[in-house]
């Protein structure tokens, strides 16, 4: 049976083509100059640039736009916060002003990060085009990154940048000024004379921030906004003009479906935003000189993610986990550097049920298999499987029944989880009360953070104010192994010295 709509192209009606229209004509395309520090991210880049480049843009930029949700989420002042972003831009995003240009040296390196600033905003875009939800998140994180650099952008520079906007702000006249002043004055807090400012008209939902604090007059759908308030104009233009790109940028994803060198990345960052997932590099959940054998796990454990906290009870209650449990918990206790020998040690210790020919035969392999023991060539290679990340455990395998695998946070009912967060030692009904607002909201690393940093809040205090720590160090934990190691190593480095 034919589908309606489909039609038969006749040969003889296709249409003719010209050979003096160079239809397969290489396409030119236009450099950006970027003249500006700052970006409205209007015209979309043209030049090439290699997949790896396209990667691993859009994997730095979503670190700093994940961090500044999580610094949202975490109701952090915009003092905290700032004192938190600024390392992390420089490390991932460096944008420098114009004014520290010196050299054609250096004029070239201020070029390469503001392309890759250009590039990284419309790789996410496509990234996060596809739903209502991550149109919402990716707006609202990259209005907040827009703002924090306008306020820190030089006052000449951003002067000029506005100045090239051409944005269609109408002029209050003298006139107007005098015969609405006594409004004007009374409508506008800090303004004590209404001739002392420059006043602009704009339609009222361009600027709905001063609207809801009513720091603006209202008159005839417009709203009068003196020159102070610059910031929230440019700020209202910048998200209005990206939510209107985005509506745009959906309705085009389809003819990205069938690229597959794009599609793959795209949808894993899409995936991300969750959780901001790290690249886990070998070692990076490894204490050097920690004690981790059989023997110290049960003393460890202290330190581990609710996550596998509740893996190890359950071992320790039943002598037993199943299949998705054990692969869970043995890729975890891999990572933070418990060896082959001691792993199939412990194991064997815990299920104590089993006479050692079953354990052998049922449970062995499976542990020298994830450790890259045995297996295939690239397995072996590649030493076993790597510890899941958050974002692996949030997606992957959700727990069916009788299985105690996955994410606590996303995966039990509230009541179970503030029972077993209750069970691990966290009794303050505020930071109970903070993770149900995170589960409902679906902030699952957020409510694993705002455990870590209560049941760590004096060790966090002191490695602050002594100075030993960086904001670096203290980013959002998105992988149970950094959780793991950050937990051991802020107890040791506010440990009391021993007495000699």
């Amino acid at each position: 049976m034919i589908r309606q709509g489909f039609q038969r192209i006749d040969p003889k009606r296709r249409a003719t083509l010209d050979h003096k229209k160079k239809q397969f004509a290489t396409p030119t395309y236009k450099q950006h100059d970027y003249p500006h520090r700052l970006n409205f991210y209007d015209v979309p880049p043209t030049a090439e640039i290699t997949l790896e480049q396209f990667e691993q843009w859009a994997i730095d930029r979503l670190k700093v736009l994940a961090e500044i949700e999580a610094c949202s989420y975490r109701n952090k002042t915009p003092a905290e916060t700032e004192a938190h972003i600024e390392p992390l831009l420089k490390k991932y995003l460096p944008l420098s002003s114009n004014t520290s240009s010196t050299s054609g040296a250096v004029s070239q390196q201020l070029k390469n990060e503001r392309q890759k600033d250009h590039y990284s905003h419309f790789i996410l875009r496509l990234a996060f085009a596809a739903t209502e939800d991550l149109r919402r998140r990716f707006v609202r994180a990259e209005t907040m990154l827009f703002k924090f650099r306008f306020q820190k952008d030089d006052s000449k520079e951003r002067r000029a940048f506005i100045d090239s906007l051409n944005l269609d702000w109408e002029p209050v006249t003298e006139e107007e000024r005098q015969r609405l002043g006594e409004q004007l004055t009374n409508a506008t807090p800090g303004v004590r004379r209404a001739e002392e400012e420059t006043w602009y008209k704009v339609d009222w939902e361009r600027v709905p921030e001063l609207v809801e604090r009513r720091a603006v007059f209202v008159s005839k759908g417009k709203a009068y906004v003196p020159s102070r308030e610059q910031l929230s104009m440019v700020i209202a233009e910048f998200t209005a003009r990206l939510e209107r790109a985005m509506e745009l940028t959906s309705r085009a994803l389809p003819r990205l479906d069938e690229d597959d060198r794009l599609t793959p990345i795209l949808n894993h960052l899409s995936k991300s935003f969750g959780s901001a997932e790290s690249v886990y590099s070998e070692k990076e959940g490894v204490v050097e000189g920690a004690p981790i054998t059989a023997a110290s796990i049960d003393t460890l454990s202290q330190h581990f993610p609710l996550c596998m906290r509740n893996l190890h009870m359950t071992l320790r209650k039943n002598n037993h986990l199943k299949h998705f449990g054990r692969l869970q918990y043995t890729l975890f206790l891999k990572g933070i550097g418990l060896s082959l020998d001691e792993c199939i040690i412990f194991w064997r210790q815990a299920f104590k049920g089993f006479t050692d020919d079953e354990f052998n035969s049922r449970y062995r392999y499976n542990i020298r298999h994830a450790y890259g023991d045995v297996g295939g060539d690239a397995n072996r290679r590649n030493r076993g499987y790597p510890p899941f990340s958050c974002q692996k455990i949030l997606n992957d395998n959700a727990p069916g029944t009788g299985q105690t695998h996955g994410c606590p946070y996303r995966h039990f009912s509230i009541d179970n989880l503030t029972a077993l967060l209750q069970a691990t030692g966290v009794n303050d009904s505020e930071v109970l009360r903070g993770v149900r607002e995170d589960v409902e909201k679906n902030r699952f690393h957020i409510a694993c953070n705002r455990v870590f940093e209560w049941a760590h809040r004096n060790e966090i205090k002191k490695v602050k104010e002594n100075g030993t720590w960086s904001q670096t160090d203290l980013d959002t934990i998105v992988h149970p192994n950094t959780y793991f190691k950050r937990s051991f190593m802020l107890k040791q480095a506010t440990k009391a010295p021993s007495q000699d």
